[in-house]
């Protein structure tokens, strides 16, 4: 299965979320996706408990990993995470983020995220700190920093997550971590995100909504990103 890279090793990667995908065309959105040259597909997964909506659980990501060979870039938004972890492991996720909000035990939920071969990450929510995921530094191999509230696509981005991303960069510094930022993200704030530090900039309204087509988009966000 292909993976990301570290950070320094691909330059600045796009992972396009399909939460503002036509659901009835998903195979469609994500080969788009792909032939636009996007490096991963997020999938947002939310149980209506942490956030409001219900969206997508493993079948749905199976079906993608049979629709693309890009990475399947999986953002959980759910209580409980340990419970799921191993069936979207088998599901085919390559990364999988879980927030730090929703978890009792993120320390044992990153090293089981490892240990069944998937790349392990911490959410963070606009109101979560970095400090908050300083003592789990060394199981990580990316952050996701929310510039929205999650939940819902199409919301503003909230400028002050660009110092949460400088701030974490100072915190990561020398250490093979990548920094997604996820939320509001387009071409207007993709360079100032990837000169705050971010290494993944995840997008979804403004790639699956783009009025000019899904390849458009993704290359107007790399353009702007510099990368």
């Amino acid at each position: 299965m292909t993976v990301p890279t570290a950070p320094g090793l691909g330059g600045v990667q796009i992972s396009a979320s399909i939460l503002s995908a036509d659901f009835a065309n998903l195979g469609e959105a994500v080969r788009a996706a792909e032939r636009g040259g996007a490096d991963m597909i997020q999938v947002d997964v939310m149980d209506g408990r942490f956030v409001p909506p219900i969206t997508m659980g493993s079948v749905v990501v199976e079906a993608l990993r049979r629709e693309t060979g890009l990475p399947l870039d999986l953002h959980l938004m759910v209580v409980e995470p340990e419970r799921h972890l191993a069936e979207f492991a088998r599901a085919g996720a390559a990364n999988l983020a879980v927030h730090i909000e929703a978890t009792a035990h993120p320390h044992r939920d990153l090293a089981q995220i490892r240990a069944l071969g998937m790349r392990a990450g911490l959410a963070l929510n606009p109101g979560t700190p970095p400090e908050s995921c300083s003592e789990l530094l060394d199981l990580l191999d990316f952050v996701l920093v929310m510039s929205v509230n999650p939940g819902y696509s199409g919301q503003e981005f909230i400028p002050a997550s660009l110092g949460k991303v400088r701030r974490l960069r100072r915190m990561l510094e020398g250490r093979p971590v990548q920094i997604g930022l996820d939320g509001g993200v387009s071409a207007d704030n993709a360079a100032a995100a990837v000169e705050a530090g971010a290494d993944v900039l995840v997008a979804a309204s403004a790639i699956f909504g783009a009025p000019d087509g899904v390849e458009a988009a993704i290359a107007r966000i790399r353009a702007a990103a510099g990368r």
